[in-house]
């Protein structure tokens, strides 16, 4: 169990009020040396700063937005191995991090080099903890919370606290073999739960193309990707199944927004401040209880996404996304179930061909499914949301430990680079590195892009 140190000072910080006795306070100005070089040619490695990761790689994908073709990073800041890169607009939720790589980053960045006696791992960890970063929140400028900014000049006024140079070694080891252990658990538990949904996924599927009795006679569906299905099921066109609805919300003005979120239809806060959500929800449709709703759109670009989700509440819902009403020969729960597993097959995809990002009704009219009897229908709805609800228990529980873990993490990184708990004389064992894992969609979705930076940079 580690220990509080035997003897501390108080100190007057926004954001700390005790340090051990022999730890000092000093301005970033005399920590940090601003670099500003430029790439001649944009041909070095492009890198990314994360609050889940710190500085990586960026994997060189034209299709997102913003992304940079290979001509267009001339100008971009060169970063060198151990260089601190910060993304000012997003250094209050922890853009900011040592790199483990020479390459370069967006102008828009901000990139520092440590000077004498400052570990720059040590400085990686302790920019990122929650107290640093809102105290790097209170100081940066800003009406709203997406365009905050904390500019070189406000940083470098901003005091940090150090121990000697030793002890910050001996700190980012330990913080490097411990965050390994934890990093490892919480990989494991993602495998849990990634098994558990494939496991899910399997159910439904079958279920929804097989049936439930294994010794039914069976025949050919003319479907490639389901083959035989229940000899007396139908096989219809989804028009013959579903009618496409589009009511408009411009005369009706209901303010129940709803999003469609990894395959769920859930509710969103209409007076956000992000700056993402339109002055007018009039060009919105209105969704009724049973409606399912596609995301037919980004079919090239985007091959994870779940795009089927069933609407259980009136509300509203952009008008770029297709909403079906289920005809009476088809109960709305299994419809959902049944073109969820043709989502997770991909079958979307491919009908979005060529040079095609989306796709609408008209594409999709004469998709084949097969259609059991209505009772036989209910009887799979309820086989499958029964599966699923065990299922989710399961993972309810495993995504509360990878909670805890990550919590216990933050708190521990926290704990050991402002002094709380002593961790020198510990010994450190070889250990195998695991770092953070976050998906490069994760990434994507948390960032703010180049652009934006740089949009940010001009303002």
């Amino acid at each position: 169990m580690l220990k509080p140190y035997e003897e501390y000072k108080k100190i007057d910080l926004l954001w700390l009020d005790i340090i051990p006795s022999h730890w000092q306070c000093m301005r970033n100005k005399n920590i940090l040396t601003e670099i500003n070089v430029r790439s001649l040619d944009g041909s070095e490695e492009l890198l990314r700063i994360s609050q889940y990761t710190g500085v990586t790689i960026r994997r060189h994908n034209k299709s997102k937005v913003g992304m940079r073709d290979a001509e267009t990073l001339e100008g971009y800041k060169i970063v060198k191995k151990n260089d601190i890169v910060m993304n000012i607009m997003l250094a209050w939720n922890g853009s900011t991090g040592a790199s483990a790589f020479d390459g370069i980053v967006s102008p828009a960045y901000s990139v520092f080099r440590v000077k004498q006696d400052v570990n720059p791992w040590y400085i990686h960890y302790l920019f990122r903890i929650p107290a640093v970063t809102n105290y790097f929140k209170a100081y940066s400028t800003g009406v709203i919370e997406s365009r905050l900014r904390l500019y070189p000049e406000k940083l470098f006024m901003l005091t940090s606290i150090i121990p000697p140079r030793e002890e910050q070694d001996q700190i980012v080891r330990f913080l490097d073999w411990k965050l390994a252990k934890i990093n490892k658990l919480i990989r494991a538990k993602k495998k849990q739960i990634e098994l558990l949904n494939e496991q899910k996924q399997v159910i439904i599927n079958n279920a929804v193309t097989k049936g439930l009795d294994p010794n039914v006679p069976m025949k050919d569906s003319g479907i490639e990707w389901i083959g035989t299905i229940p000899e007396h099921w139908k096989v219809l066109y989804l028009s013959q199944t579903a009618t496409e609805q589009s009511i408009s919300n411009k005369d009706i003005h209901n303010q129940n927004l709803l999003s469609l979120s990894y395959g769920k239809i859930i509710n969103k806060d209409i007076n956000t401040t992000d700056g993402l959500l339109p002055a007018s929800f009039d060009t919105y449709q209105i969704v009724h209880n049973g409606n399912i709703i596609l995301r037919l759109t980004d079919l090239q670009n985007d091959h994870k996404s779940l795009r089927v989700g069933l609407a259980t509440q009136t509300g509203i819902i952009t008008s770029a996304y297709t909403c079906l009403l289920p005809r009476e020969n088809v109960i709305p729960e299994f419809l959902y179930l049944l073109l969820h597993s043709y989502d997770i097959c991909k079958v979307f995809y491919g009908m979005g061909g060529g040079v095609r990002q989306s796709i609408g009704f008209d594409d999709i009219r004469r998709l084949l499914i097969p259609v059991p009897p209505l009772e036989e229908q209910k009887q799979i709805v309820d086989f499958c949301y029964a599966k699923s609800n065990f299922i989710e228990g399961f993972l309810v529980g495993i995504e509360k430990e990878i909670l805890l873990l990550t919590e216990y993490r933050t708190r521990l990184i926290s704990d050991v680079v402002t002094g709380k708990v002593d961790v020198r004389g510990i010994e450190i064992p070889e250990y195998e590195a695991v770092p953070d894992d976050v998906t490069e969609d994760e990434l994507d979705g948390e960032s703010v892009t180049d652009d934006e930076a740089e949009e940010a940079e001009v303002e």
